[in-house]
């Protein structure tokens, strides 16, 4: 069996797990929810939500990874001690892996759009129009590329792959949104979108549509229910105290949401300011890929001279932001097949990576019927029912003394915490009935 990785310091786990779950949704999505719900009434909504559902959910998979030391099949294996676990933790895999090929596709897009920033500053123009243009050879090139830099990551293993990049990355990204920050917000227009973004609708706070929302994006923005925190929570020291771990990595997680609308908002109001539509037919924010590639590029066009530095450290921070997801997801079947199957790092590194980079392909053969399909049978359904799943096997399959057991190891006085008197039952009954009433909300 190979020897398993561990993080070799907390900050490096915090970036990682942080990294896994700052992605391209926090970005693109996040930003153009506020703006549409009410403002800093939505923001307040999600950071609550953010703490009494994803919170939860995220220290069941921490828990129970540090507890198995073990990927995620053989980890609900063990907790819930029947095929049933297993077979979870299989769904998961290929959840994730189906992530990970549409992923990898649209931060492909990213990654040509950062390179033809460069092109357009050596005046390579036929490179730099091609590069901006949808084809299935551009797409399955940018993809490709992307998938080498994860694998390339992820080869190094924990410490000296994902924990070394995670260190370098992160800290990265936040300096890149908090320098566009203070440059969008000099230019001209960019108040107005500070207001949008930071003045709140009260009235709206308890309307459904606003808290399912905030509860979709609390949940899908922590990357829970795939195993991605559950396989980094196998290389926790045993020292460390979970609780605060995870406090660390939501509030990490929730601060780069805010700093993105700081960015993104403001962004969007200097673009209407200088006469680019910012507004769809019906009235809301445009948002997602109209967004990145349509409204802020019509943005940079429009700063003159120094819009195009402006997009390429935009488009750098988006790649970086695709990044540190990615790796984490290709991590999880990694793990899986290293430790279940006993084939070496590299090798199974780079054989996931060709079987993602080859769903990845079928779906750009075939974008209009897969690939919002793709997206839809992973986030919307897969990704709940699986947090519902680690739910119930840590809430009513796996002995709350072991449980116990496996917190008191990073902190003797665990049983006494405010977070021992309130998790385990939060998590056994008020989890379950949040997720079972989001999904439905959702599909409905």
């Amino acid at each position: 069996m190979n020897a398993r990785g561990e993080f070799s310091s907390r900050l490096g786990f915090i970036l990682a797990a942080a990294g896994s779950a700052v992605g391209l949704g926090n970005i693109w999505g996040f930003p153009t929810q506020v703006a549409s719900n009410g403002g800093a009434a939505f923001v307040l909504a999600y950071i609550v939500l953010a703490f009494l559902l994803a919170y939860p959910v995220l220290m069941a998979e921490l828990i129970i990874g540090r507890a198995t030391r073990s990927n995620m099949v053989d980890a609900l294996g063990k907790i819930s001690g029947s095929v049933v676990g297993r077979a979870t933790g299989i769904w998961g895999f290929v959840t994730v892996s189906l992530i990970l090929s549409f992923y990898a596709l649209v931060a492909g897009w990213m990654l040509a759009f950062f390179l033809e920033t460069l092109a357009h500053m050596f005046n390579m123009d036929s490179l730099s129009k091609w590069l901006t243009t949808s084809s299935i050879y551009r797409d399955v090139l940018f993809c490709g590329v992307f998938l080498m830099l994860t694998a390339g990551i992820v080869t190094g293993g924990v410490s000296k792959g994902i924990e070394k990049w995670s260190v370098r990355l992160m800290p990265t990204l936040i300096i890149i949104i908090v320098a566009l920050i203070v440059y969008v917000t000099l230019q001209d227009g960019a108040i107005d979108g500070w207001k949008a973004y930071l003045l709140p609708d009260f009235s709206r706070i308890l309307d459904p549509a606003l808290l399912i929302n905030a509860m979709g994006q609390a949940f899908f923005s922590m990357s829970l229910g795939v195993g991605t925190m559950l396989v980094y929570g196998s290389y926790v020291s045993k020292k460390e105290n979970l609780p605060a771990l995870g406090a660390y990595v939501a509030l990490v997680d929730i601060g780069v949401a805010i700093l993105a609308g700081m960015l993104i908002i403001p962004a969007m109001y200097v673009a209407l300011n200088n006469g680019v539509q910012i507004f769809a037919e019906n009235g809301a924010l445009i948002e997602g890929d109209s967004l990145i590639f349509t409204v802020l590029p019509s943005l940079f066009d429009t700063m003159g001279a120094v819009g195009i530095y402006i997009a390429c450290a935009f488009f750098a921070l988006m790649v970086i932001a695709a990044l540190t997801s990615s790796i984490s997801m290709l991590e999880v079947p990694v793990a899986y097949v290293v430790e279940n199957k006993g084939v070496g790092r590299k090798r199974a590194v780079w054989l996931l990576a060709l079987v993602v980079f080859v769903i990845s392909c079928t779906i750009s053969l075939n974008m209009e019927s897969l690939f919002g399909l793709v997206i839809t049978a992973t986030t919307k359904y897969s990704q709940p029912l699986l947090g519902l799943a680690l739910c119930v096997f840590v809430g009513w399959v796996w002995k709350r003394d072991n449980i116990l057991q496996e917190l008191k190891s990073g902190n003797e006085g665990a049983e006494h915490s405010l977070f021992w008197k309130i998790w385990p039952w939060y998590l056994k009954f008020v989890c379950p009935v949040v997720i079972v009433l989001m999904f439905y909300l959702s599909i409905a």
